[in-house]
């Protein structure tokens, strides 16, 4: 048969890349050649033609019907795969999968009878991308290594002889498919990296980064840029047009641990209103535009948190270093000031470059201890410098909140926590969060600046990267309303999309009852994901029509993209240069910043459960006390009062069946028992996978 039957019989009976027809068909440089010419030929022929890289035969007439997507989900016998135009996913059953993994390009057919009428089933056609990388665990089943992904616990696939790693049964570990069969279990991976065990959440979370390609560490040019700022002090050379504000008693306010400080705050009450400076490090002076340091930053987008751990954005050269705002040092900033009226309303602002020296390193406990009347004379001592503006703050605070609950500003109570950690990195506890006057202070006066700088952008139309929060769509719309009439809450708005004074009012309404937690995360989760666009388009939450981030340059991009710019408008750069300048730069920075902040918010949220599922393994046996925070067919969901939430099937809470109403509440009518969200129950942990971050939970008192 010669090299041109073959590819074409190839291609009939399995359209595939010309990276394929070389694997099947040649074993050298001459024999991918003769393939190359065989598929030249036949495309030039009629006989075969391409679609995504794809090739199929002429009279088979599929090209066309077919849809690009990518494999999002996995089951053990199914998996999912999401159309490139966004218009929705396709249910693909195991058999029809080809072997595609979580992340694979593919070109679907759709089925012309579904099993299930009206839905949209297909099956893989090709592969036309390959994700090769993977995170998951070694186990060792009937006596071998394999590699179980995370991405899809059900399956296992083959560690290639030769190539575990020196990993052990039970170990995290990072695998490359080095070959793929038709199906799943017949893929062979080689180890690439190991953590250590599947059984602590630092060896989880480190894994869980570099799934991400999320690294610690910097890349040689950039450290050695950054290297050449070490211990960099400011000199009378830099302070050139810059704005004196060293003698103002201005400080910073951040938790005890915090390193990377770049915001402080100065307030003055005079006789006709406030004067509130928010001085930010400024970090563009440093970092410039093509530099390593700035291209690093780019890519990464934003730094990540998680447990007692940080992956910066920038070197701790600079983040820990000469744009940090340590007490006592003299540091460059880039001041927002601006003046209040008696009432609170902002009359006037202006952006300045200065050079500043903050007094303390503020606390927010301290500082909170100090507002109650509750603290030590060494610490009011600490404070001696600043302290005679904590009153003007205060005030100034109280009257900023009422505005803000004026125009309807929704507080959303986040369920926010803190991992407590012990030398060794374990979680041994979890408390809930809770924000103090200061911290809620400081919230406020940020926020005031961030405003001021979309301010100072939209009303002179420059490019910009803009903090953009849109009204609920449709699909969140209907979420909202069977959350609202789940918990029997009026749901009936004054217009199609409910303002923000309405749920506020919910909101209200909702705090002290049991349905409080209930209704705030749920409120949460019917609201639009926020994002950053170079166009102004508002913040719906914070009722706002201007908002943008000016205040962490240090950790966020979009800082020091408009740090950028702001610069170049402060200095009287002209609106047609700055247009120039910028428009591709901000639609490129606004792109790039809401991808990475997904990117870091899930594993911010997976390290999260992975540590709290430790901190729940040593609890094991105890019955504790929750509120049921969801409610499923398979059983409810309950959060306990630290915010470790935990899994109760139904068959713990009856031996009966149950029946869901409107995904609220289970009920057993044999024995006339019901589970509603907010309803508080007696749970037993009885099981922890810190590998996956999930928790079970029995009904104590079934």
């Amino acid at each position: 048969m010669s090299m041109r039957e073959k590819v074409e019989h190839e291609i009939e009976f399995h359209p595939c890349t010309v990276r394929d027809l070389k694997r099947r068909l040649s074993r050298d440089k001459a024999g991918s050649r003769k393939v190359m010419e065989a598929v030249d030929e036949l495309v030039h022929d009629g006989v075969i033609c391409q679609r995504e890289g794809v090739f199929f035969t002429v009279r088979s007439g599929r090209a066309e019907k077919l849809i690009p997507c990518a494999i999002v989900k996995l089951g053990k016998n199914f998996g999912f795969a999401k159309r490139d135009d966004e218009t929705g996913d396709l249910f693909i059953p195991g058999r029809c999968l080809m072997g595609a993994m979580p992340g694979d390009k593919v070109l679907v057919e759709k089925f012309a009878q579904p099993r299930v009428p009206g839905s949209d089933e297909g099956e893989v056609i090709a592969i036309t991308e390959q994700h090769n990388d993977f995170v998951g665990t070694a186990r060792r089943i009937d006596g071998r290594l394999v590699f179980v992904p995370d991405a899809c616990t059900a399956m296992s696939m083959q560690i290639a002889k030769d190539c575990d790693g020196g990993a052990h049964d039970g170990d995290k570990i990072a695998v490359e498919i080095l070959s793929r069969g038709r199906r799943h279990d017949e893929h062979q991976v080689g180890v690439a990296m190991r953590f250590g065990s599947a059984d602590e959440a630092k060896q989880c979370a480190k894994a869980l980064l570099y799934a991400q390609d999320v690294s610690r560490h910097f890349p040689d040019e950039v450290k050695a840029e950054a290297k050449k700022l070490e211990n960099v002090e400011v000199k009378a050379g830099d302070t050139v047009g810059r704005m004196d504000l060293r003698t103002m008693p201005i400080f910073t306010i951040d938790s005890a641990e915090t390193k990377d400080i770049d915001d402080a705050v100065s307030v003055l009450e005079t006789g006709d209103g406030f004067e509130l400076g928010v001085h930010i490090a400024d970090v563009s002076h440093y970092v410039k535009p093509g530099s390593k340091l700035d291209e690093e930053a780019f890519r990464r987008g934003t730094s990540v948190y998680y447990a007692d751990q940080v992956v910066p954005m920038l070197p701790k050269q600079l983040s820990n270093g000469v744009c940090s705002l340590n007490e006592k040092e003299l540091r460059l900033a880039f001041s927002c000031l601006m003046k209040l009226d008696k009432h609170g309303e902002l009359t006037d602002y202006r952006f300045v470059k200065s050079v500043i020296c903050s007094r303390v390193k503020g606390v927010y406990s301290e500082i909170n201890d100090i507002l109650a009347g509750t603290a030590e004379k060494e610490v009011a001592y600490k404070y001696a410098e600043v302290s005679s503006q904590f009153p003007a703050m205060r005030k100034l605070y109280g009257l900023r909140k009422g505005l803000r609950k004026e125009r309807g500003c929704m507080e959303i109570e986040s369920g926010e926590c803190k991992l407590i950690l012990d030398e060794d990195g374990h979680c041994v506890d979890v408390k809930k969060r809770t924000q103090g006057e200061s911290e809620a202070m400081v919230e406020e006066f940020m926020l005031l600046a961030n405003q001021c700088a979309a301010h100072f952008a939209r009303t002179r139309e420059v490019p910009f990267v803009y903090r953009v929060h849109e009204e609920p769509n449709g699909e969140k719309l209907e979420r909202l309303h069977k959350l609202l009439q789940s918990c029997s809450i009026n749901d009936h708005f004054a217009a199609e999309v409910p303002t923000q004074k309405e749920l506020s009012a919910i909101l209200d309404a909702a705090r002290g009852t049991p349905y409080e937690k209930i209704i705030h995360t749920g409120l949460l989760r019917c609201m639009m994901k926020a994002h950053y666009e170079e166009k102004p388009k508002g913040h719906y939450g914070l009722v706002l029509s201007d908002y943008a981030h000016f205040t962490s340059p240090i950790r966020r991009y979009p800082d020091l993209s408009i740090h950028r710019i702001l610069t170049d408008m402060v200095n009287g750069v002209g609106k047609a240069e700055l247009a120039e300048r910028y428009a591709g730069f901000a639609a490129d920075a606004s792109k790039q910043a809401s991808e990475r902040e997904i990117v870091a918010m899930q594993i911010e949220r997976s390290a999260e459960d992975c540590y709290k599922a430790e901190y729940a393994r040593n609890h094991i046996g105890q019955h504790l006390q929750g509120t049921i925070s969801g409610v499923t067919q398979r059983g409810v969901f309950v959060e306990l009062d630290n915010t470790v939430e935990g899994f109760v099937p139904a068959a713990s809470l009856t031996p009966h069946g149950t029946l869901l109403t409107e995904g609220i509440r289970l009920t057993d009518p044999t024995a006339g028992k019901s589970w509603s969200l907010g309803d508080t129950m007696m749970i037993t942990i009885v099981r922890a996978d810190v590998n996956l971050g999930r928790i079970d939970f029995e009904a104590a008192n079934a």
